[in-house]
């Protein structure tokens, strides 16, 4: 006999029935918990989504939070106090520790997040006259690279109509 498991709308327990009609976890058909309605419809199984979130934020606690987890900690008095506000909060005995820490230091502003990662360097106030210069030299590049390119031209052209130059002259005084 083939059963298939069908969740029940219409009971408030949720209880699973099965083809047959008789709900899974029901001993007798005329307990307390089982509903004489018949169900009109019958929904399919549904399954949670498998997919795991990518990434999970990072939690960042205030310095006013950690003072009073701290407080709420040097309260506890009896053994596994300090156990019960953790699991309570979702904190580790690590929190503990680091802002207690923090606190003997008197870092008040070492209680209150920080943001993570690289400090961001300093702008470099020669870094915006470096960089006009260096545009500056690649156009004086591209310019004196189009004066040889004419002068080039000029020679061939001289050569071709046979025109004497003075530029042993000009070459030999460079």
């Amino acid at each position: 006999m083939e059963t298939s498991i069908r969740i029940n709308p219409s009971v408030t327990n949720s209880t699973i029935s099965t083809a047959g009609g008789k709900a899974l976890g029901d001993r007798r058909e005329n307990s307390a918990f089982h509903t004489a309605e018949k169900p009109e419809t019958v929904e399919p199984l549904r399954f949670p989504d498998p997919e795991v979130p990518e990434k999970n934020t990072r939690r960042k606690f205030t310095a006013a939070y950690k003072l009073r987890i701290i407080q709420e900690a040097e309260q506890c008095k009896k053994p596994g106090d300090i156990g019960i506000l953790l699991r309570r909060e979702g904190l580790y005995s690590s929190h503990l520790t680091t802002w207690r820490r923090q606190r003997e230091k008197g870092i008040l502003q070492g209680l209150a997040p920080r943001k993570r990662g690289r400090k961001a360097t300093p702008a470099d106030p020669s870094a915006d006259r470096i960089v006009q210069l260096e545009k500056e030299n690649q156009r004086l590049k591209q310019r004196l690279r189009r004066a040889e390119i004419i002068i080039e031209a000029q020679k061939k052209i001289s050569e071709i109509l046979g025109i004497e130059q003075n530029l042993e002259n000009s070459e030999d005084s460079k």
